[in-house]
């Protein structure tokens, strides 16, 4: 059986060099068409996104979250794995860690959020008390800690609107409400995934501490260069995790009965 696996790429994760004669495809959805990059490893296809597109084109508030979920769905993908650059409200996470995340506050405001918003769709109220797929945190875990990387098993990631960082007193604010890590792009990328009964995992890089905790200002370019420089753990991790992944596994985040209902969003074709 051929797995269908999906990276999706964060700011400062522009390619994907781990792909063998990587093919661009496109592929059309109801809420708009999606390029990414389909290869071939033995028994799986991979594809692999890049959230905000060439030279980072897209910021956060305007990124087409539900086509690219859709698309993912049309092409089978069965698991996602996701990563995000993260600023830390906790002091143990340090610029540098990585982080599997388990849990989220949503603070964004102007984003579509659901497949289900009326369209010709029932209203559906999807479960997100688990949002993330165990299965898959806990082969992230467990091949961090083969791979001796510096990580933390689980973290609360706060999603904010952006593209502008946060002051810090949201920042107190997000702390005293239990977040972890702070990013732009997590939310409603996990609840549609959830929502398409795709398994998906999140995993951070800390590449600064937040607004009121960082010694100096804020600058994208600091993030960018935390990216560089160690970029190198997301690709050694998933592609290690990629590498013990079963053939088949069990969680229930494709048994959903609302996952079956994204199959009815119009048929696409994808071209090379």
């Amino acid at each position: 059986m051929t797995m269908r696996i999906a990276f999706i790429g964060g700011t400062g994760f522009y390619a994907a060099p781990f792909l063998d004669d990587p093919k661009e495809i496109l592929v059309g959805t109801r809420y708009g068409e999606v390029r990414l990059l389909e290869g071939h490893k033995p028994d799986q296809e991979i594809y692999f996104l890049s959230r905000h597109g060439a030279g980072h084109s897209v910021p956060p508030h305007l990124v087409n979250y539900r086509a690219n979920i859709a698309a993912l769905k049309e092409l089978g993908v069965q698991a996602i794995f996701a990563t995000t650059a993260v600023g830390s409200l906790a002091e143990e996470m340090e610029p540098g860690h990585l982080v599997i995340l388990d849990q989220f506050l949503d603070f964004t405001k102007s984003r579509p959020g659901t497949f289900f918003q009326g369209e010709g769709f029932p209203v559906v109220h999807t479960d997100m008390s688990d949002p993330y797929c165990s299965f898959l945190r806990r082969e992230v875990a467990v091949t961090a800690e083969r791979l001796g990387l510096a990580f933390h098993r689980s973290g609360c990631y706060v999603c904010t609107e952006g593209p502008r960082f946060e002051s810090a007193g949201e920042i107190r604010m997000y702390g005293k409400l239990g977040g972890q890590v702070v990013g732009m792009t997590g939310v409603p990328e996990v609840v549609l995934a959830r929502e398409a009964g795709i398994c998906y995992a999140g995993v951070s890089l800390v590449t600064n501490y937040a607004a009121g905790i960082s010694p100096h200002p804020l600058s994208h370019e600091e993030v960018v260069e935390m990216m560089r420089k160690n970029g190198e753990q997301f690709l050694t991790l998933l592609m290690a995790t990629l590498q013990t992944l079963p053939p088949q596994w069990d969680c229930s985040c494709e048994k959903r009965p609302e996952a079956n209902l994204i199959l009815t969003l119009p048929s696409s074709e994808a071209k090379g």
